[in-house]
């Protein structure tokens, strides 16, 4: 059996593995649900109509602010899905299922590819359930071409994968679940002071840099643009160049101390 025969085998595995621990213990998954979808409802019913009125100078209209807000649910619904990626290999690791592995004739590396392909699907997953939760509420996309939608689809998936490598390499770093899942935190807060759900120049001048340089204010102006069928400017090759910053590094981060012998 050649090499990458054996390394997509046992990745399978893994990755099936991965799928049925989040059939049998779905309430992480839930629990990391629930919040963009409160989020969401809260901004729409509660603040919709204060919000709109802000960012569209008096003319308050909780359809169109919905319309804003759903690109950035959809991808904190992703950096809020990874933390789970994070807690389950920090487990794997601290439980000694790794050190188990270790002594078994696999490829080394389908431990994190379960890991990470798993996640993928579990944070589209969620999207979709997100998604349908906004279309649900009143979100349109009567101006987003077919081509458009798909490439909506293959940026959250490419999204997606990116920030799970980095969950994953924060689950390797951590020496328990609880400090993986703090250790993750940012990516759940980062969408918060991004321009998810106020424009940037309507933030305080010393605030906006830590709104623009991060990788979530890119991505959202992105998603908007691919979902709402409007311009994206420069945000489309920033989020992509960031999308292969953050993947890079995590998969240099979590292999190389998945690799590391334990001590």
């Amino acid at each position: 059996m050649s090499a990458l025969t054996l390394a997509v085998r046992d990745s399978s595995t893994m990755l099936r593995r991965n799928l049925l621990h989040v059939r049998r213990y779905p309430s992480l998954t839930l629990n990391l649900l629930l919040t963009p979808v409160m989020l969401l409802l809260l901004f729409v019913y509660i603040f919709g109509d204060a919000m709109s009125a802000g960012i569209a100078d008096g003319g308050a209209d909780r359809s169109a602010y919905l319309a804003y807000i759903v690109p950035g649910i959809l991808l904190m619904t992703i950096g809020s899905t990874v933390v789970g990626a994070a807690v389950s290999v920090a487990t794997d690791m601290s439980e000694g299922v790794v050190a188990r592995f270790r002594t078994m004739a696999i490829h080394r590396g389908s431990v994190l590819i379960g890991h990470v392909v798993g996640s993928v699907i579990q944070s589209i997953a969620s999207v979709v359930l997100v998604g349908a939760v906004g279309v649900a509420i009143g979100f349109r996309s009567t101006d987003a071409t077919v081509l458009e939608w798909l490439a909506a689809f293959g940026f959250l998936t490419l999204f997606a994968a990116a920030v799970t490598w980095i969950a994953v390499g924060m689950g390797t770093a951590s020496p328990n679940a609880e400090a993986a899942s703090n250790m993750a935190v940012p990516l759940f807060l980062l969408p918060l002071v991004s321009s998810a759900f106020t424009p940037i120049d309507a933030m305080p001048g010393w605030f906006q840099p830590v709104a623009e340089y991060q990788p979530f204010t890119p991505a959202i102006e992105t998603l908007r643009g691919l979902l709402l069928g409007t311009g994206i400017g420069h945000n489309g090759w920033l989020a992509l160049a960031w999308c292969l910053v953050l993947g890079a590094l995590g998969y240099r981060w979590s292999t190389s101390a998945f690799r590391r012998d334990p001590e």
